[in-house]
């Protein structure tokens, strides 16, 4: 598919914001996702181009993470093969889908994600740590489950892993959080590869938008404060209207 300069003027913005948020709360592919699509990229180039932008801004997260000691490597290791597995199951799965299904499933998860997202950080709560070998075992079944769904859909994945890492696996909130971006990055890059292979990136937008990912991500974890989360989550909700009006548009036509 050949894009224009309307289309990185669309994503390239929407891209950077979905960044800063990612870094602050989590959630930010409930804007880049629909960014793609309200540029006019057909679903499935939209989720395959999604995954590169994604992946070089979670790399830029993940390295701060993980220069700031909060990756349990061992544990990360079998959660990656994990994840590695899971994602690419999804994102064939993905693939396999029509785009109208595709873009009605959105209709329905999208919603339910972000007010999941905007609503499940309050629940993040630190508890007795597990055995060493439960722990794992925890930890990579949670790095499938969530792999998979990141590869075959994607927004709300670190918040589900944080969540479940924290609620379910029982590690310390620092852990979780390390262990979180290391996963994330993993996943995204099994879907990349699947995505790539299939010819469904846009490398040129992808590359692009993906700088622009690694500059929100880096600003949004230096710079702001918690106070930042109610400056951009309205900005999330414009986004999603804007979309979903969008879609609906497209599926009755």
């Amino acid at each position: 598919m050949q894009v224009g300069l309307l289309q990185y003027l669309i994503v390239c913005p929407l891209v950077f914001l979905a960044g800063l948020i990612d870094s602050i709360a989590g959630g930010g592919g409930l804007i880049s996702l629909p960014g793609y699509m309200i540029a006019g990229l057909p679903a499935h180039n939209a989720l395959a181009t999604n995954k590169m932008s994604s992946f070089m801004g979670t790399s830029m997260a993940t390295y701060r993470y993980a220069r700031k000691g909060y990756v349990p490597w061992k544990l990360a290791a079998f959660c990656v093969v994990c994840a590695l597995c899971g994602s690419s199951i999804g994102s064939n799965l993905a693939l396999m889908l029509p785009d109208h299904v595709f873009k009605v499933i959105m209709l329905v998860v999208l919603p339910a994600t972000a007010f999941y997202v905007t609503r499940g950080k309050a629940l993040v709560t630190e508890k007795e740590p597990y055995p060493p070998l439960k722990m794992t075992l925890f930890g990579m079944v949670i790095a499938f489950v969530i792999g998979m769904y990141d590869g075959f859909y994607g927004p709300g994945t670190g918040t589900f892993l944080l969540l479940l890492f924290t609620s379910v696996a029982h590690l310390k909130l620092q852990e979780a959080n390390g262990i979180t971006k290391v996963i994330n990055l993993s996943s995204n890059l099994a879907a990349l590869t699947v995505f790539i292979t299939s010819g469904n990136t846009i490398v040129p937008l992808g590359l692009a938008a993906g700088c622009f990912s690694i500059a929100g991500n880096y600003i949004g974890t230096r710079f702001f404060e918690k106070g930042g989360v109610k400056a951009v989550r309205p900005a999330m909700i414009g986004v999603l209207v804007i979309f979903f009006i969008k879609t609906i548009v497209e599926l009755l036509a």
